[in-house]
């Protein structure tokens, strides 16, 4: 357990990856938003709706960076300090868990001050989404959490496989994966079943889809451990 809780501080060593360069794109989008938002109220002089943003997503694709950066930064070095890789792999989940869930409550309280304020006080929203937040804010502050960790896990499986296989391994899986999406769209256009889909999609709830990224995530994390048990620091 020590040599795990070491792995966490080689991980948070450099801060810049799970803390600061998070926190400046999660900055930058919101000023960004509010910018936009504050045009929009000067030139039309009020919002006769709401105002909703996608911004708040940009951290939580740079959390699939996060991921890559996590392996190849610090996976050759922890190897050279005689830490296991099921120890790394461990000290790294926490880390990334860790900062996904600082994340989440960031949006959880973000969301409420703007639901407090009525959007800042001229309506516009952007960590409160009306779908996300539809089943309360213990949900959507798991929805967000779980955007964060398979985001996290697709980098860090990413970067695995090519630390296994190397590059030739990295577009396989790529071209396997592609193959498979075709595959699957074709079989769904062969039964007219995009309908259903779409229903389907569109009467997904926020525990549905955050169950769903965790069950993926759970998913990538063992294929990326076991790809992590052969990869060459």
């Amino acid at each position: 357990m020590n040599r795990t809780a070491n792995v966490i501080r080689m991980q948070l060593v450099n801060r810049q990856t799970f803390v600061w360069l998070p926190a400046t794109i999660l900055g930058a989008a919101f000023a960004i938003t509010l910018a936009i938002y504050g045009v929009v109220v000067y030139t039309a002089g009020s919002a006769d709706e709401p105002m909703y943003s996608g911004g708040t997503q940009a951290p939580l694709w740079y959390f699939g960076v996060v991921g890559v950066q996590a392996l190849t930064l610090t996976f050759p070095f922890s190897q050279a300090m005689s830490v296991t890789r099921r120890e790394f792999f461990l000290g790294t989940l926490l880390t990334a868990a860790a900062s996904a869930g600082v994340l989440a409550l960031v949006y959880l309280v973000g969301g409420i001050l703007e639901q407090a304020t009525d959007g800042w006080g001229f309506g516009g929203y952007f960590f409160y989404l009306p779908w996300v937040w539809e089943q309360g804010p213990i949900v959507a502050a798991l929805t967000f959490f779980s955007a964060a960790a398979l985001a996290f896990l697709v980098g860090f499986g990413s970067a695995t496989v090519y630390k296994r296989f190397g590059m030739f391994g990295v577009i396989l899986v790529g071209v396997v994966l592609a193959a498979a999406l075709i595959g699957t769209a074709f079989a769904v256009s062969a039964v007219d079943g995009w309908p259903a889909i779409g229903r389907a999609l569109a009467a997904a709830q926020p525990l549905t889809v955050a169950g769903i990224c965790l069950a993926v995530s759970a998913a990538v994390a063992g294929l990326s451990y076991a790809a992590l048990r052969r990869a060459i620091p």
